[in-house]
C-alpha cells in the first residue's frame, strides 16, 4: 500500500514550547558519552548490528548471501562510525574527522592494521574494488556539519545530501558487481530520498544540536520560526514543511525506481528494500499528519515488508 500525501495540512493546536531552544545541551552529555569511543575507534560489530535493525530501511536482508551481507555491515559500520565522531564525539571534531581521512588512505595503501573495522574495510575495498573518494565524501559530509548548520534551499540541501547519502548507494552498487553511471544516477535519487526523510523524523533531534535540515525558504513561507521546532507539538506550519520534504523526497524515489527493475538477484533485492524503506518512512510520517515534534514517525515493520514485495513485483514503482 503506498499513501497518497496530501498537499496541505491538517490544522493543529499550537503546542506550548517545555523544551530549551535551539543548540541547548539538554540530553547531550548522555549521547556524548554513549559515542565517545568513535572518537578513536568503531563500536563493536554486535552494537552496529542491533542499530542496523532500527534503520528505517534493510541495511543488509538477512536473505542475502553473507558475502554481501558482510560488506554491507562494514559500509554501514564506517559510516555509522563517521557520523557519531561528526555528531556527538567530544573535542576536536574536525580534527577526529582528519584521523579518519588519514587511516582510509593508510588502508589505500595497504595498511591493514589497526582497529578491526578498517581490517574489515580494507577487505571490502578491496573486493569490491570501492573508490576512495566515495568514502571520503562521507567524511567531508561531517566536516560540513561542523561548519553549516542551515541549508536556504532544497537544492541546497540535495548538495549536502551527495555528500552525506548518494555515496552510500554508490558504494552498494560496487559490493553487488552492478556499477555504471545510468545506475549511479538512478542510486543518487532513492539515497537522497532517504536523507531527507530521515532529516524530517530527526528534526527536534537535530534542533538540539543547532542544526535545522528544513529548507529555509520553506520555512519562512510557511511562517515558520526555528523555535517552533522543539515546540511541544507541530502546528500548521511546520506540518505543512515536513509535509513539503516529504513529498519531494516521495517524488525523488519514484525518479529512482527503475533502479529496481534493471537490477537482478541479491542487488535488485536489496535496492527495494531501500525503497521500501524509504515508502513505508515517508507513509509513517503522513500517518503522524507529519508532527515530528510531539514524537518521531517509525516505519512499520510490516509496511515496509508490504512494500518491499511490492518493490519486487512492479520494479520498484508505485
Amino acid at each position: 500500500m503506498e499513501t497518497e500525501l496530501p498537499a496541505t495540512c491538517v490544522a493543529a493546536n499550537n503546542g506550548t514550547s517545555q523544551m530549551p531552544t535551539l543548540g541547548s545541551p539538554a540530553e547531550g552529555d548522555e549521547a556524548r558519552l554513549m559515542h565517545a569511543e568513535a572518537a578513536q575507534a568503531a563500536p563493536p560489530l554486535g552494537r552496529l548490528r542491533a542499530r542496523a535493525r532500527h534503520e528505517n530501511f534493510p541495511v543488509a536482508l538477512s536473505v542475502l548471501p553473507p558475502r554481501y551481507r558482510r560488506h554491507l555491515l562494514t559500509l554501514y559500520a564506517f559510516a555509522r562510525m563517521v557520523d557519531d565522531i561528526g555528531d556527538a564525539a567530544p573535542g576536536d571534531r574536525l580534527s577526529l574527522l582528519d584521523s579518519v581521512s588519514a587511516r582510509l588512505d593508510r588502508v589505500y595503501a595497504g595498511d591493514v592494521g589497526g582497529h578491526p573495522l578498517y581490517r574489515r574495510l580494507a577487505s571490502t575495498v578491496a573486493a569490491c574494488d570501492l573508490p576512495k573518494s566515495e568514502l571520503e565524501r562521507l567524511v567531508e559530509a561531517n566536516r560540513r556539519d561542523q561548519l553549516v548548520h542551515r541549508y536556504r534551499t532544497f537544492d541546497d540541501l540535495l548538495g549536502y545530501c551527495a555528500l552525506s547519502a548518494n555515496p552510500v548507494g554508490r558504494l552498494v552498487l560496487r559490493v553487488f558487481g552492478a556499477d555504471s553511471e545510468w545506475r549511479r544516477l538512478r542510486s543518487d535519487r532513492i539515497c537522497s530520498a532517504l536523507q531527507v526523510l530521515e532529516h524530517c523524523q530527526d528534526v527536534v533531534e537535530d534542533a538540539y544540536a543547532g542544526r535545522v535540515y528544513l529548507p529555509t525558504v520553506d520555512l519562512e513561507r510557511y511562517g515558520v520560526a526555528e523555535d517552533d521546532l522543539v515546540a511541544a507539538r507541530a502546528d500548521t506550519g511546520v506540518r505543512a514543511v515536513v509535509a513539503l520534504q516529504v513529498q519531494r523526497a516521495v517524488r525523488l524515489l519514484d525518479e529512482g525506481c527503475p533502479l529496481v527493475k534493471d537490477l537482478n538477484g541479491a542487488a535488485r533485492l536489496a535496492v527495494a528494500g531501500y525503497v521500501a524503506g524509504g515508502r513505508a518512512t515517508a507513509r509513517a510520517l503522513a500517518d503522524a499528519g507529519f508532527d515530528v515534534l510531539a514524537r518521531t514517525p517509525r516505519p512499520r515493520r510490516t509496511h515496509v515488508a508490504v512494500s518491499l514485495l511490492a518493490s519486487l513485483r512492479r520494479g520498484g514503482a508505485r
